[in-house]
């Protein structure tokens, strides 16, 4: 694992030999492409060659800096950062977006205009809404893309549970899988009889799918 610099933003690279395809992986609003969750999912993929491209956005390495928890920028500007690393990958291997909750829902945002760079996109716990306020929909992303979308959503993620997803009219080119007692980390509590572990290499393991299917 090496790190890089992409004109102004900090990456890491988890490559791995022989790779099938290239998942370029935005982290959450509070913690960084170096968190827990970002690494697991990165060292799982890598096991099925897949690598992988984490970045930070500019205001989370402003936080890392100098300590203060700035917050997320506005979408306009984390689009624009988003699209930079794009614009600097390597493109020998096939494309894909992915990311954990507000990672996700850039990546889904920028689907509606990248069909012919990109082959789809995964978001992690996506928000469908703010946490208690059920009636902020951020719908318009999935309904507008041109591109596949893989949903890896917890069942009671509290940006977005499975009884509220069931009423929402997504389109066809965007699938949800859910995670039993799941909460916005796909984390089950004990009393489920399912792991963290166990549903975060499901998640891997449906997004490596996702990858093949969309070669």
């Amino acid at each position: 694992m090496t790190q890089i610099t992409i004109p102004a933003i900090s990456t890491i690279e988890s490559f791995v030999p022989d790779a099938i395809a290239l998942v370029i992986f935005a982290h959450g609003a509070g913690a960084d492409k170096s968190s827990d969750f970002m690494n697991e999912i990165s060292e799982l993929l890598n096991k099925d060659k897949i690598n992988v491209l984490r970045f930070n956005f500019e205001y989370m390495d402003k936080r890392l800096v100098d300590g203060k928890r700035y917050p997320p920028q506005r979408m306009p500007k984390l689009l624009t950062c988003f699209e930079s690393v794009l614009a600097n990958v390597d493109y020998s291997l096939p494309i894909f977006l992915a990311g954990k909750s507000m990672g996700g829902r850039v990546a889904a945002t920028m689907a509606e205009n990248l069909l012919e760079k990109v082959k789809g996109v995964m978001c992690l716990g996506y928000p469908f809404h703010p946490q208690k306020k059920p009636e902020n929909l951020r719908l318009e992303p999935l309904q507008k893309t041109i591109l596949p979308i893989l949903i890896l959503q917890g069942d009671r993620d509290a940006l977005g549970n499975k009884s509220e997803i069931d009423t929402y009219q997504l389109p066809e080119l965007c699938q949800v899988h859910f995670f039993p007692d799941g909460d916005h980390n796909l984390k089950p509590r004990v009393k489920s009889g399912f792991t963290h572990n166990q549903h975060l290499t499901s998640a891997a393991n449906a997004m490596n799918k996702f990858i093949l299917d969309n070669l």
